[in-house]
């Protein structure tokens, strides 16, 4: 094993390794070396599909060892400390990693703990959540022993991974209580820190008509700070003003606070967020001009999700050949992002837009309008798309 690379790639999520694959893939391919510990990966936004019973969560899992692509070295340990004027990686090994360029994808963190009450509830007392492949049975456990009561969907005041995830599984709970006959029975309250249902206006429109179209009971500025699981009693407070709203439920779906990895957040390559620093056109760090960074874990002011990375991985790859050629930055990202926002089984908004909050559409129809052919994409053909597509560096 070697303890330099040309490239270092921080992270064997879908960012890291669409990198290296795209890397490893040129004419002269490079010298790539991936630090990340994990045996397994995980195609994440089918756990909401997952925690609607339609899959079993075995369809998300595989092998990492799969997508390392040949000739680049994957160094199974975990990055622990960034030591950019030495161009080097500190991992909880104590092993340290020199490098002639860095990529920083190491993803984003759940903080669990967050939530007084949370951690070590997540399957008891009615409590569930979508956000990890050891939870997300626990989402579809909690539903279909739902008989009445409230059902309530949180979103914390922090970035999350898949903006739209929280409201996505509110909208199937919705549909299959109606196809069990005890929507009557049942009251969908949707408790979020954002300030509406979602942020781009071409969007919002049409999902604000289905909050009121399907009775959905919606608390805007809240922020769940606790639970308290004996008694099924879920406590917010509001985002200004700090007032308290107590809501009793039988099952709360809780979106976890999230933000960027300790080790990151700690570090010199990290902006006053704990980010990591990028020009958010670039994707090139602000500070070290042979650091890249893209995906959940960087700054990029954009939604942090699969389908951005997408559009963040050719930038960067063509931004950090030019960094080695001493040629000027030429690729630009222009904060696409994707939202396969499901709205109920065989239902979905298709939500495509940029930095500015304009669409950025990729079908020549009404993306607003729910769609089966659009729920069928995410179903079955961007799962297709990724495994074998965009961890491969084909797309």
């Amino acid at each position: 094993m070697s303890n330099h690379h040309q490239v270092l790639i921080i992270g064997g999520g879908s960012a890291g390794l669409s990198v290296a694959s795209r890397l490893r893939d040129l004419d002269d391919p490079l010298d790539v070396g991936i630090i990340e510990p994990s045996e397994d990966h995980y195609y994440q936004p089918i756990w909401t599909l997952v925690g609607g019973g339609v899959f079993d969560k075995e369809i998300s899992r595989r092998e990492e060892a799969e997508f390392i692509p040949d000739g680049a070295e994957w160094i199974q340990e975990a990055a622990s400390e960034f030591q950019p004027e030495e161009n080097a990686v500190v991992t909880d090994a104590g092993n340290r990693y020199t490098y002639d360029y860095l990529v920083v994808a190491a993803g984003i963190q759940l903080n669990w703990d967050q939530v007084k009450g949370l951690a070590g509830n997540v399957g008891s007392h009615g409590i569930a959540s979508n956000y990890s492949y050891e939870t997300v049975d626990s989402t579809w456990d909690a539903l279909r022993h739902f008989k009445q009561g409230n059902a309530v969907f949180t979103f914390p005041n922090t970035a999350i991974k898949c903006a739209g995830a929280p409201q996505k599984i509110m909208w199937l709970a919705d549909h299959w209580m109606r196809k069990q006959g005890i929507r009557d029975q049942s009251n969908v309250v949707y408790a979020a820190a954002t300030g509406g249902i979602f942020g781009v206006e071409t969007y919002a429109r049409p999902l604000s008509k289905l909050v009121e179209e399907r009775d959905i009971e919606t608390h805007y500025s809240v922020d769940l700070v606790e639970i308290v699981p004996e008694e099924k009693k879920a406590i917010f407070e509001q985002i200004e003003g700090g007032d308290q709203l107590v809501i009793d439920y039988e099952m709360i779906h809780v979106t976890p606070p999230q933000g960027p990895p300790d080790f990151i957040k700690e570090s010199p390559i990290a902006n006053e967020d704990g980010w990591v620093d990028v020009d958010k056109y670039t994707t090139q760090h602000v500070e070290y001009p042979n650091i890249f960074s893209l995906g959940d874990c960087s700054s990029l002011p954009t939604s942090k999700t699969g389908a951005a990375v997408r559009k963040e991985v050719p930038v960067t790859v063509e931004n950090l050949l030019s960094e080695m050629r001493g040629d000027a930055l030429g690729a630009k990202y222009n904060g696409y992002a994707s939202c396969p926002l499901v709205t109920g089984y065989g239902r979905l908004i298709l939500c495509e837009f940029d930095y500015d909050g304009n669409p950025d559409e990729s079908f020549p129809f009404d993306q607003a309008q729910e769609r089966y052919s659009m729920y069928a994409l995410k179903k079955y053909g961007l799962p297709e798309m990724y495994w074998n597509g965009m961890l491969r560096g084909r797309m």
